[in-house]
């Protein structure tokens, strides 16, 4: 079984899409797959609204997605070719007490890919994805903390910098992230291609290398 995580520094950076591509584009693998939410203080984990309760039973939830329309991010990855798609959300610093469901489903996956960066904590997935735009100044802590581990990166391509980025392979207003790009591939994307061939083949490729590929 292959294990695929993408990753990114912020929210609304394309993670989405980019799991929704890595599916279409290798439909052989069967994919599960997962979104995995963390909600702060005053958000409910079983719908994401505004809650009160933060008791034992709301500490995490996780669904199976049956709708292919589209409309939700679980449903996208449907949508995509996924046989299975789940929506985990857990209470921040709670993903782990959603872990044996989580590691259940991989269990019975075929091939699997999660869309999140602190499932990393929990899990070492054959191939970890990041994906950066440099348009957004924010940088999620788990992002900082899991880059360190990334096999390639996916950045959005901007004028005036190759690959988004100044000649120090940094962004101005990530003065203390230190990216290391020197030794992992750069995967360029415009918006609305959010997997290119070329990322495509280099998921199969590695993952023939890994774990032989499909199943």
């Amino acid at each position: 079984m292959a294990v695929v995580v993408i990753g990114g520094h912020s929210r609304n950076v394309g993670k989405t899409s980019v799991v929704a591509g890595v599916i279409a584009a290798l439909p052989s693998y069967n994919w599960t797959a997962f979104k995995v939410t963390q909600f702060g203080h005053g958000r409910c984990s079983l719908n994401g609204k505004p809650c009160q309760c933060a008791t034992v039973d709301h500490a995490w939830a996780m669904t199976e997605e049956k709708d292919r329309s589209g409309k939700s991010d679980s449903s996208r990855f449907l949508t995509a070719g996924a046989k299975h798609s789940y929506w985990v959300r857990s209470a921040v610093g709670k993903l782990s007490e959603a872990m044996p469901a989580i590691e259940r489903r991989l269990n019975e996956a075929e091939n699997a890919i999660l869309e999140s960066n602190s499932i990393l904590k929990f899990i070492q997935p054959d191939l970890y994805i990041s994906v950066l735009d440099p348009a957004v100044e924010d940088f999620k802590n788990s992002a900082r903390q899991y880059l360190s581990r990334a096999d390639a990166l996916i950045v959005h391509k901007k004028c005036g910098h190759q690959n988004g980025f100044n000649q120090n392979g940094e962004n101005g207003s990530w003065r203390n992230v230190l990216l290391k790009l020197k030794h992992l591939p750069v995967f360029s994307i415009h918006e609305p291609d959010y997997v290119t061939h070329q990322l495509a083949e280099f998921v199969e490729k590695r993952l023939n290398a890994t774990v032989g590929g499909r199943g």
